[in-house]
């Protein structure tokens, strides 16, 4: 399970002005969820950027401390500024012991060192970097581990050669989808390509000059007077 980490929150107004509370490095965002009422706050904007650049921030549970209180909640949506890219807003969802959350969970590549598809100069083709499931909360994989330890080229790594907790179930059942093939090693064309087909060029127009040369040079005949 993931470890839980600890975040600082405060309590904000309907009537706070947010386009100031993010000018002041605040993060607008709301706490809902176990059938209790929504709570409006506010999250240092540094902290949590922080967090977002990490690994799996979605399915990583948080403790917010608004106050006296503490609230378990698990990330659900993340807003960003279309062109800045900033963070505008943050959802977090509340959660509780007993709480069943669908979160996608980040697949990690694990012995590339001893993969001889990749010592042959071949390259991962990764088809699923995260991995929906519905988890109890306490249950929730930091990630999902694809060891490649001995996969040649043209080898595929499946969702079944994954371990998974019981209580974790895929939201995927009806096929044995892939994760990731051993591609072969892309072919580069070769430059003197290039330089063969300007040679054959110029080869074929010193042709046509040539058999062009005795028409042009030809005499003609004087004519015979009877």
């Amino acid at each position: 399970m993931n470890e839980i980490i600890e975040i600082n929150a405060d309590k904000r107004e309907n009537s706070l002005n947010l386009k100031k509370a993010r000018n002041s490095g605040k993060v607008p965002a709301i706490v809902y969820g176990e059938n209790k009422d929504p709570i409006l706050i506010t999250v240092d904007t540094k902290t949590i950027k922080k967090q977002i650049q990490k690994t799996g921030f979605f399915s990583k549970q948080f403790e917010l401390k608004i106050g006296s209180d503490s609230h378990r909640v698990l990330p659900k949506d993340l807003q960003l500024h279309p062109v800045k890219e900033t963070i505008v807003h943050l959802d977090f969802l509340r959660v509780g012991a007993n709480t069943k959350v669908t979160v996608s969970v980040p697949v990690k590549f694990i012995n590339e060192n001893s993969c001889e598809g990749l010592k042959q100069g071949g390259v991962i083709n990764i088809v699923r970097h995260d991995i929906e499931v519905k988890s109890p909360v306490n249950k929730i994989p930091e990630s999902f581990e694809v060891d490649l330890d001995g996969l040649e080229i043209g080898d595929s790594i499946h969702v079944s050669s994954i371990e998974i907790d019981k209580e974790v179930k895929l939201l995927v059942t009806d096929r044995d989808f892939t994760i990731a093939t051993i591609a072969p090693p892309t072919v580069i064309p070769v430059e003197e390509e290039a330089v063969d087909t300007e040679e054959t060029e110029e080869t074929d127009e010193k042709d046509e000059e040539t058999e062009e040369s005795p028409a042009e040079d030809k005499k003609e005949e004087p004519e015979k007077k009877e």
